[in-house]
């Protein structure tokens, strides 16, 4: 069973809490980043992505902006922009958006049951993203972007949550995405107590949305471990932070497809190929976002159409019947020749949260042909975790993001 542990958090000052918490570090690129903390010095993303307090032509991977990071923590720590919590808490935190709310519990996770597989994956991580956060975690001493976990619901933690809530929060902002952030301090240990017990309970979770975040946070602690071979396990390195959701709160949004060629194939010679793999085409006077499982929206020299797979294509298995692997498996490898799309340089991945027209324009400036999902269910994701299995890359989208910055775990 999962061990869910209250922290001190490190979390910025009431006044200034809008102005540091950030989206995270990997949602930007080096000049978008830079651009966001010319507009705002205190944003998180600063001291998550401290390149951009050096030149272009410094690495974002140089000793020095490692050290920065670091530096640029204490130093706002010292400078009072972050309050450090005096004892253990759990945190509350709720995300609206569009009108939809979802509620998380803020605090540390295991590493021994990610290692014991107690908390489950759903994907594999590249060692090249781990080695980043791997050097972030380890030289700035502190977990600074939450993992993003969901468990299967439970009304006595749903009942708990929900009376906590109606007291006065310590956050209350909205972000300039137009996302409201909220969050309330559990401080009472008899609260604390029956939280721990009931999460004690809960068969297992999920990471939902941080996998590179989360290995590299186990890596440090299994590197720390080495170093220490008499540590006792209740050293802080030994766990991270993490949100944990209940999954019936939680909504995953598409994670789209842009291809740059038809592979030496005409437009003719391309549709053809499509039916004769099984997929129904249909020309259509919109935009297509697919309604239901098993279809996919397709945009091709200014034309949308409508692919409906066919029954021989789908599969009961809980990861060859995910739509991105219909798409993968039957449309994208045998007629574009996309054989791995986690290094296939012909396609790109657009996340749902940018809508339709985003692809029209990818397609217009740079791509070929584009595919809209219908979104990958977290009943879905449960399933393939479950069964130790691995989504295809990029399956889902989660949206809103957990802010970095709005707590923060210290190993110290």
């Amino acid at each position: 069973m999962p061990k869910v542990t209250p922290f001190k958090s490190v979390r910025p000052a009431p006044a200034l809490v809008s102005r540091i918490a950030a989206l995270p570090y990997d949602v930007y690129n080096r000049r978008e980043a830079l651009e966001i903390v010319k507009k705002e010095p205190l944003s998180f993303l600063a001291i998550d992505r401290a390149e951009t307090q050096f030149p272009d032509d410094v690495s974002t991977y140089d000793d020095r902006v490692y050290l920065k990071a670091k530096e640029m923590l204490e130093e706002a720590i010292a400078k009072g922009n972050y309050v450090i919590e005096e004892t253990h808490c759990y945190y509350i935190y709720e995300l609206i958006m569009d009108g939809r709310s979802q509620t998380g519990i803020v605090a540390c996770s295991d590493i021994d049951d990610y290692q014991n597989q107690i908390i489950k994956k759903h994907e594999n991580t590249r060692e090249e993203k781990e080695i980043d956060r791997i050097r972030h975690v380890d030289t700035t001493n502190a977990h600074t972007g939450p993992i993003f976990l969901a468990y299967r619901s439970v009304a006595e933690i749903n009942a708990i949550v929900n009376t906590e809530k109606e007291k006065t929060p310590l956050y209350d902002f909205t972000s300039d995405d137009g996302i409201t952030h909220k969050a309330w301090c559990i401080s009472d240990t008899e609260t604390i107590a029956k939280l721990e017990a009931l999460f004690a309970e809960v068969p297992c979770t999920y990471i939902a949305d941080g996998h590179h975040r989360c290995a590299s946070a186990v890596k440090v602690g299994l590197k720390r471990r080495e170093a220490n071979p008499d540590y006792t396990g209740d050293e802080e390195y030994n766990r991270f932070l993490s949100v944990l959701f209940p999954d019936d709160q939680l909504a995953i949004l598409p994670y789209n497809r842009v291809v740059k060629d038809l592979k030496g194939a005409s437009k003719e010679e391309f549709l053809a190929a499509v039916e004769k793999a099984g997929f129904a085409v249909a020309a259509q006077d919109t935009p297509v976002s697919p309604c239901e499982k098993g279809t996919f929206g397709m945009y091709l020299d200014g034309q949308w159409y409508l692919l409906t797979a066919a029954a021989s294509l789908r599969s009961d298995d809980p990861v060859e019947g995910l739509d991105v692997s219909v798409l993968q498996n039957h449309l994208l490898n045998p007629i574009l020749g996309i054989e791995d799309p986690r290094v296939d340089n012909r396609i790109d991945f657009v996340g749902g949260i940018r809508g339709l027209a985003e692809l029209e324009k990818r397609v217009a400036e740079d791509m070929t042909v584009a595919f809209s999902m219908y979104p990958t269910s977290i009943e879905e994701l449960l399933s393939v975790a479950d069964a130790g299995l691995l989504m295809p890359p990029k399956s889902t989208w989660f949206e809103p993001k957990l802010r970095s910055g709005l707590f923060i775990h210290s190993l110290a």
